[in-house]
């Protein structure tokens, strides 16, 4: 039987694997945003890291493997921006609009404009021509969401019969409205108030709906 690798690296041989691993998933990640997936050879990853072509296939096997790996570690990153904005802006006792417009704004000023976002797109943009990914659907931002908007309705917050169904209206009115206006505005014009405007409206209409 065979020893897995990590039974037998000393620590230092560990930490060296680490940050090879590491530099393979920051020169994947650029090439694949840059490329595109089809166009990305396992030569021109190995040569960004500045690793054996043998070191990129030891740590994740095939390019597939090595794509799914770039695209689950830029979605752990957009999901700790979600769930830390909902622990310390949804909290118990405080007003409800203001928190919801403090989490809004919170994503829209972190999440939104960052670099992990814009990598997160255009990662998601390539599904017709990268491979299959995982489902992590009980891992999505959504369903973080899903579940503090079910407790609010259980504490008496919000009226909710399906907390999905909130949270799909939710984001619909907040931050959909706002990616679609950046979007539509590719020079960046679109202003801090305009985008205040929007977020507000959207957090006022959703609670004429749900409180």
């Amino acid at each position: 039987m065979a020893t897995p690798r990590s039974a037998w690296q000393t620590p230092g041989r560990r930490r060296r694997a680490e940050t090879k691993r590491a530099a393979i998933l920051d020169a994947a990640e650029e090439l694949f945003v840059s490329s595109g997936y089809e166009l990305t050879s396992v030569d021109a990853i190995a040569a960004r890291a500045a690793v054996s072509k043998r070191t990129v296939y030891d740590h994740f096997g095939d390019k597939q493997s090595l794509f799914r790996s770039v695209v689950e570690r830029v979605d752990d990153a957009l999901l700790a921006t979600v769930r830390t904005a909902t622990q310390q802006e949804l909290t118990d006792g405080r007003d409800l609009r203001d928190a919801l417009l403090a989490f809004v704004q919170r994503l829209t000023t972190e999440a939104v404009p960052s670099s992990t976002y814009a990598t997160f797109r255009c990662l998601n943009a390539q599904a017709a021509s990268a491979p299959r990914l995982p489902d992590r659907s009980s891992e999505e931002p959504e369903r973080i969401l899903e579940e503090r908007f079910a407790q609010l309705a259980a504490d008496g917050e919000l009226k909710v019969s399906d907390p999905r169904r909130a949270v799909q209206h939710f984001v619909a009115l907040t931050m959909r409205l706002v990616i679609d206006a950046i979007d539509q505005d590719p020079a960046g014009a679109v202003s801090r108030s305009e985008i205040q405007e929007i977020i507000t409206d959207g957090v006022d209409a959703f609670l004429r709906a749900y409180r």
